[in-house]
């Protein structure tokens, strides 16, 4: 029954990688203003180490070419203090727009109120829980998918997976209000479908690297075989799992099994085609969203109402990339160039 149940909810709500780059129409805004003309913007990127705010970079540089604006890109480098530096520099730099890139708009609330107070349109991707319009900190619109969807494929793949023996260990960042949220919803749909939660770890993101290894060794210590799967908040945690697994005896398709609710980095995929240290990834369309990122700030500095457009999510399994080619990242096959271009009279 649960498989069933899975199965009905994945395909109503998220795109099968397989299926992916099967061409589809677009299904964001197709009427907007012009584009305004001769602007200069700056994303303020949380750490651009991590692949889905890197994967949003990129899509926002090319965005910003085909609407004809410059682009300046400052890299907070996974600090709270090299992010306020980086909003105070795009103050300096006296920039026509901002998007904030990965990172919660409370923690810099106060820096951002400067940003508002200045007139300076801000939007955003992953900036907290609100997704779309009017989101919090004066921001115009936080793109992202929605992130408890998101959670809940993430969590329902182990359930699927496991069977009757699930033990599930959930790694988050309570930093951020979004990642507390997206953990929660994972927990709840674990223990809703009759698995456990052995663990449920607050590790920084930006600490990743220096914690994983120690934390996966101590985690296979304290609960062996009955820890079936990881799932985290972002891919970025199972970048360092890996050599503490095989240390440990453990192949590359071994458990625990490794599934991520968000973001989709090529290293993610990497690991994922070739059966090591992860088995899925909830990935985001990272290109259209800097597409999008840069329609919706078109749209806030000529004054017009954001378009409330919501991006679909994809379940990313080693099957579903065997039909896919070589990419490495969940770009779907959709005119979105071609529809943005239009709107912007490009």
């Amino acid at each position: 029954m649960l498989k069933r149940t899975f199965l009905n909810t994945l395909m109503a709500t998220t795109i099968l990688a397989g299926a992916a780059l099967a061409e589809t129409p677009f299904d964001g805004p197709t009427s907007g203003p012009k584009a305004a003309e001769g602007k200069s913007i700056v994303v303020l990127a949380a750490d651009l180490k991590n692949g889905g705010i890197l994967g949003v970079t990129n899509g926002v540089e090319e965005a910003a070419k085909a609407i004809g604006w410059g682009v300046r890109v400052l890299d907070g480098a996974g600090s709270i203090q090299g992010r306020t530096a980086a909003i105070g520099q795009a103050l300096a730099l006296q920039a026509d727009g901002i998007i904030v890139n990965g990172f919660d708009a409370v923690e810099q609330q106060a820096a951002l109120e400067g940003v508002t107070a200045a007139g300076i349109p801000i939007v955003s991707w992953h900036s907290g829980p609100k997704i779309g319009c009017d989101a919090p900190g004066g921001i115009f619109a936080n793109v992202s998918t929605d992130a408890m969807q998101v959670s809940e494929v993430a969590a329902k793949w182990a359930l699927e997976d496991g069977g009757d023996n699930v033990g599930v260990v959930i790694f988050t960042d309570s930093t951020y209000q979004i990642a507390i949220d997206k953990a929660d919803r994972i927990k709840e749909t674990i223990e809703a479908g009759g698995g456990k939660v052995l663990e449920y770890v607050d590790t920084p993101i930006a600490d990743t690297s220096t914690r994983m290894g120690p934390l996966t060794t101590n985690l296979l210590q304290k609960y062996g075989a009955d820890w079936t799967h990881a799932l985290a908040i972002n891919d970025l945690y199972f970048d360092f799992m890996g050599p503490s697994l095989a240390s440990a005896g453990i192949k590359g398709d071994g458990a625990p099994l490794a599934g991520s609710a968000g973001d989709g980095s090529e290293a993610a995929f990497q690991r994922i085609r070739s059966a090591q240290y992860q088995a899925i990834t909830v990935a985001e369309p990272l290109n259209l969203q800097g597409w999008q990122l840069v329609d919706e700030l078109n749209r806030a500095i000529q004054g017009e109402a954001c378009s409330g457009y919501i991006t679909a999510p994809a379940l990313v399994t080693k099957e579903g990339l065997a039909n896919s080619g070589d990419s490495n990242a969940f770009d779907p096959d959709s005119p979105y160039r071609a529809a943005y271009s239009a709107i912007w009279g490009k």
